[in-house]
C-alpha cells in the first residue's frame, strides 16, 4: 500500500473516531480532543525535525515547550507598575552586572595566558560577579514577590496580543536552543539525550520558584484570548439570531416562553462550540503552514544534506559538511517549533501552570507520537500527534465502559468488580503500550514509513 493511500486512510479513520466522539460523547469535548491534537502534531513536528531529519536524540522537549508558554504570559499579561516601582531599578542593576561577569570572563579567558594566573582570575571574576549580582537581584526579588503577593507579586508581562506570543514562543525556545546545543550537542547521542532532559528539568524548577517572573505553583491565570468570550457571544444580538436562524426548525411550534428558554440554553451551548471552532481554524492555520514548510525543506537539498549526516556523520565530514553546525541549525529549528506550540497549549488552557509540565506529557509521549506515526515523515507525525492524544484521552472513559461491562454479571458490591472500576484509569498507560508494540511489531517504520524518493516524502 502507497503512502498516500495509507494518508488518506489514516486521517479518514481519524476522523470517523472524532466525530463518533462528537456524536456519543459531546460535540464540545470532540472539538477540545481535537485542539490538543492539532497542538500535540506541532509538538511532534518539531520533534521530527531534530530526530527523523537529523538523528538528534532530544529528550528535553518540556523545557522548550514550557519556554513557549512563558512566553505566552510575558507578551500577554499587562506590567503591574507597583512590581516594577518595587524592585525593577535593583533588578536591572543585577542584570548588568551578570553580563558584565560574563563579558570579563570571556575577556580573561582570550587574553591571558593558559595557565594558572588565567584559572584564578576567572574564579576571582566569577566569585565577584556572583556576590554583587546576587547582592542587588535578591533585594529586588523580595521587593517584587513583596507586592500584593495572593494576587500579583511578578512583574507582569507587556501587554501585546497573544498571538504575538506564539512567534515570541519560538524565537524564546530557539535562543534557549541555541544555548544548550552550543554545550550539548558534541556528545555522543545517549549522554545528548540525559542533558537535555536534565536542561529541562532545570528549566522547570527556574519556572516553579522564580515567583518574581512566573508567579511558580501560584500560576498566571487570566491570559487574554486571541478569540470571543463566551460571555460576550451571549450578550450579542448579531451571534443570537444566527443560532436561533440556524435552530429554527427545533424552535418552531414553541411557545414563547419554551422558545426563549430553549434559545437561552442553544445560544449558552453554541457560544462555547463557536469558541473552540475558533481556537481550531487557528491552530489549522498555523499546522499547515509548518507543514508545508517542513515539507518544502525535506525534499530540498537541505533536506537531503541532513538525512546523509543522520545516516553516515562519516562520510558526511569527509564531504566537507560541518556536522556540528548542521546539528545545532536543526536542533534550533525544531525547538522553535515546539516553542510554538508550547505558546499555543498555554494560550488555549487561558494559563501558565509550571507544576503542569511533566515530562511523560510532554516529552515521551510527544516522542511517541513520532515513532507510531512515522519518524522522518511530516504526515506521519502530524498523524501520530492525532492517534496518540486521541487514545490517551478516550482510554480512561473507554477503559470504564470495558470493566463496567465485562463485570456486569458481577455483584455492584463485589470487590474484584470495585477493584477493577478503580483501576480503569489505568487503561491509559496499557493502551499506549499496546499501540506502541503493535506498531513497533508489525510496522516498525510507523503507520506512515519514511519515503526517500524525492517529492513523496510528504
Amino acid at each position: 500500500m502507497s503512502n498516500k493511500l495509507r494518508a488518506t486512510l489514516s486521517f479518514s479513520v481519524m476522523a470517523v473516531l472524532l466525530l463518533i466522539v462528537g456524536q456519543s460523547q459531546s460535540w464540545p469535548l470532540m472539538l477540545t480532543i481535537l485542539n490538543l491534537c492539532l497542538i500535540s502534531s506541532i509538538m511532534a513536528l518539531g520533534v521530527n525535525i531534530q530526530w527523523g531529519y537529523a538523528g538528534l536524540f532530544n529528550v528535553g522537549t518540556m523545557g522548550f515547550a514550557a519556554l513557549g508558554g512563558v512566553a505566552a504570559m510575558l507578551v500577554s499579561k499587562a506590567p503591574i507598575p507597583e512590581a516594577w516601582a518595587a524592585g525593577g531599578s535593583n533588578l536591572f542593576i543585577g542584570a548588568v552586572l551578570f553580563l558584565l561577569t560574563i563579558g570579563a570572563c570571556v575577556a580573561a579567558y582570550r587574553k591571558l595566558p593558559e595557565g594558572s594566573l588565567r584559572v584564578i582570575a576567572i574564579s576571582a571574576i566569577i566569585l565577584i560577579g556572583i556576590f554583587a549580582t546576587r547582592y542587588f537581584s535578591d533585594t529586588a526579588i523580595a521587593d517584587i514577590e513583596a507586592v500584593n503577593p495572593a494576587l500579583t507579586g511578578y512583574l507582569g508581562g507587556l501587554g501585546l496580543p497573544i498571538l504575538f506570543s506564539w512567534v515570541a514562543g519560538g524565537l524564546l525556545a530557539a535562543g534557549g536552543a541555541w544555548i544548550v546545543g552550543k554545550i550539548a550537542l558534541g556528545l555522543r547521542s545517549d549522554y545528548l539525550a540525559i542533558a537535555t532532559l536534565g536542561i529541562s528539568e532545570i528549566i522547570i524548577a527556574v519556572l516553579k520558584n522564580e515567583d518574581w517572573l512566573t508567579r511558580g505553583v501560584k500560576n498566571v491565570a487570566g491570559l487574554p484570548r486571541p478569540v470571543p468570550y463566551e460571555i460576550d457571544l451571549q450578550k450579542s444580538d448579531a451571534f443570537i439570531s444566527w443560532v436561533e436562524w440556524l435552530n429554527s426548525s427545533a424552535l418552531e411550534g414553541l411557545s414563547s416562553a419554551g422558545r426563549g428558554d430553549l434559545l437561552s440554553d442553544m445560544v449558552i451551548e453554541q457560544s462555547g462550540i463557536f469558541v473552540k471552532l475558533c481556537y481550531a481554524g487557528l491552530f489549522t492555520t498555523v499546522l499547515l503552514i509548518i507543514l508545508s514548510m517542513s515539507v518544502m525543506a525535506l525534499n530540498s537539498p537541505w533536506g537531503r544534506m541532513m538525512r546523509a549526516i543522520r545516516d553516515n556523520e562519516v562520510s558526511a565530514a569527509a564531504m566537507g559538511k560541518n556536522i556540528t553546525g548542521r546539528h545545532l541549525q536543526v536542533f534550533v529549528i525544531g525547538s522553535a517549533v515546539v516553542g510554538i506550540a508550547g505558546a499555543m497549549l498555554t494560550t488555549l488552557d487561558g494559563q501558565l501552570t509550571p507544576a503542569a509540565y511533566n515530562p511523560l506529557r510532554f516529552t515521551f509521549l510527544i516522542w511517541v507520537m513520532v515513532i507510531v506515526g512515522g519518524s522522518g515523515n511530516n504526515l506521519g507525525s502530524v498523524l501520530g500527534g492525532f492517534l496518540i492524544w486521541f487514545i490517551w484521552i478516550e482510554a480512561e472513559p473507554v477503559g470504564v465502559w470495558l470493566m463496567d461491562y465485562g463485570t456486569s454479571w458481577m455483584d455492584d458490591g463485589n470487590p474484584v468488580r470495585l477493584h477493577l472500576m478503580d483501576s480503569a484509569q489505568h487503561m491509559r498507560l496499557f493502551m499506549m503500550g499496546m499501540v506502541l508494540l503493535l506498531v513497533m511489531r508489525f510496522n516498525p517504520g510507523g503507520i506512515l514509513p519514511e519515503v526517500t524518493k524525492p517529492g513523496l516524502n510528504k
